[in-house]
């Protein structure tokens, strides 16, 4: 007989809450200073000009991206701790009634009447709080909000995609140094579209193409910008 050995299953689901804000903060920094970079360059701008304006960008931008998950994420936590301290006080007070309220979710879901019954009230003996979270307030372990998580990912991230631009306007020559810009921050966007849809398990060239047609659009956006309310030579 072949033999019958447990295995653990490593789902991309538990990647979703850090991956989300890595990725969102790295295609960030990238647009958003190349962007800036682009604009200020387009306008004539000095190299030091240039230079200082995206060191202050970085910095702004990490710190921004950082307060922003954290506060969002936070409020989703915040939601879902009132929803399962409700959740709690309802099994105190009638647990009979909360069992039969996840029963009939099981039987929407296509068990059997007594076989729905069964699995509910089994389930409600394990852990009662954990069966409501997960089937009736779809609260799962992996999904749950990590405020914390987030911002240092989305921080930490930024910083690094932001650093990539800056990088390409120090060893860029001067001439020509706008065109090199904009040539490295796409690819560095179609890297990063690829490598977050090999991790989430998605088709690498739409991924690549959908992250770097959205940060095309935003740095020709910016250079144009510039370059028409730029300094007069």
């Amino acid at each position: 007989m072949p033999s019958r050995r447990s295995h653990r299953e490593r789902h991309r689901t538990a990647r979703i809450g850090w991956l989300r804000a890595a990725v969102l903060g790295a295609n960030d920094g990238i647009v958003s200073t190349a962007s800036l970079l682009a604009g200020v360059m387009a306008a004539g701008s000095s190299a030091h000009s240039v230079l200082i304006t995206g060191i202050a960008g970085l910095v702004a931008g990490a710190m921004s991206m950082a307060a922003g998950e954290y506060v969002s994420v936070h409020s989703q936590s915040d939601t879902e701790h009132a929803d399962l301290a409700r959740e709690r006080a309802e099994l105190h007070d009638d647990p009979a009634s909360e069992r039969r309220e996840l029963a009939a979710i099981y039987r929407s879901r296509g068990l059997e009447a007594l076989l729905a019954d069964q699995v509910a009230t089994q389930l409600m003996a394990h852990d009662a709080l954990g069966a409501h979270a997960r089937d009736e307030l779809g609260i799962h372990e992996a999904l749950a909000a990590k405020p914390l998580q987030a911002a240092l990912a989305s921080a930490l991230s930024f910083a690094l995609g932001a650093a990539l631009p800056l990088l390409v306007i120090v060893l860029a020559p001067a001439s020509g140094a706008l065109i090199i810009l904009c040539a490295m921050s796409l690819l560095f966007l179609a890297v990063l579209g690829a490598v977050a849809a090999r991790i989430g398990g998605a088709d690498l060239r739409r991924g690549a193409l959908r992250v770097a047609f959205w940060g095309a659009l935003a740095i020709a956006s910016t250079a144009g910008v510039g370059s028409l309310f730029g300094a007069a030579p």
